[in-house]
């Protein structure tokens, strides 16, 4: 199947950043550059937009969609091969003082679920879960954690119910051979888990894949560290946006915002998250959990 990516929330987002054509603007998760080349035909000569991604395909797709834009007055465009946790570094090393707008779009792309690096379940592949290159993989994590620590990784960051029962059976399963591939992994869980448990909608190794991922790539550190970079860098009057799929990346991004409106940098516009509409969810499944968050820096 080819892969595809469509942007959730795009037309939202776009009203809610209402991008002007001198702004200077991060994309600080490139993905499918579908948000990146919509926010990019808003800008203008004098604009200069940031767009990063651990995914070094990300950014090569980004800078096929920049190369697209023949316009004279387009604005100047830095694509940075490395994770939002090192924003600041980021910028620093670019020479930019600050942002006008930024977006975190923290859904992984269509590209990213049918790369062969063990994100889904459907096919066996080498299990990776790394978004770039060189790192700790999952396969590291899951032959060298007790199984206590397996246990709270899948329970903690996966809410998954049955993480006793599935990290005593990795830790069985890899004591005959070690759990390199994500079919061994679905093996392990099915194993470790009852059978009612297989037979529903959801796949039984759903949430234990998404802890897994989530751990690997220590993703809420790193969206802790990006977020508040970027509240930092937000000049006044500026605005953030930032689009979560679950529910544990939605608390830390709710609780960050809070924090900053409470520390009085500015205000939360709306109040409450905005949904994808009837129309998105009828066209696109992957919009269904998502939740808009915009953030706007008072004026100083």
């Amino acid at each position: 199947m080819e892969a595809r990516h469509d942007s959730v929330l795009k037309e939202e987002t776009l009203g809610a950043l209402d991008i002007q054509p001198s702004d200077t603007v991060l994309d600080a998760t490139l993905g499918g550059a579908g948000h990146f080349s919509a926010m990019l035909a808003r800008m203008g000569e004098g604009g200069v937009m940031v767009g990063i991604d651990a995914d070094a395909e990300a950014v090569e797709r980004a800078r096929a969609a920049y190369a697209l834009d023949r316009r004279p007055e387009r604005p100047v465009a830095h694509l940075v091969n490395d994770n939002f946790r090192n924003l600041a570094h980021t910028l620093e090393r670019l020479g930019i003082g600050h942002l006008d707008k930024a977006l975190f779009d923290l859904g992984w792309s269509g590209y990213q679920i049918a790369s062969p690096r063990g994100f889904s379940f459907q096919n066996d592949e080498p299990l990776l879960m790394t978004y770039g290159a060189g790192g700790e993989t999952a396969a590291d994590l899951v032959n060298s954690a007790t199984e206590e620590e397996l246990a709270d990784i899948i329970f903690t960051y996966g809410e998954e119910r049955f993480s006793r029962g599935i990290a005593r059976a990795i830790v069985a399963a890899r004591g005959r051979e070690r759990i390199l591939t994500t079919s061994a992994l679905v093996e392990a869980v099915k194993t470790g888990t009852p059978s009612w448990y297989h037979d529903r909608r959801i796949h039984p190794a759903t949430k234990t894949f998404q802890a897994l991922r989530i751990a690997t790539n220590d993703e809420f550190g790193a969206l802790r560290e990006g977020l508040i970079a970027a509240l930092n860098a937000i000049a006044p009057g500026g605005r953030l946006a930032v689009i979560t799929f679950h529910s544990i990346e939605d608390r830390i991004v709710k609780r960050l915002l809070r924090d900053a409106v409470a520390a009085g940098l500015g205000d939360l516009d709306p109040k409450k998250p905005i949904a994808p509409s009837r129309a998105e969810l009828l066209a696109n499944r992957r919009a269904r959990s998502a939740k808009l968050r915009v953030f706007t820096h008072s004026h100083a």
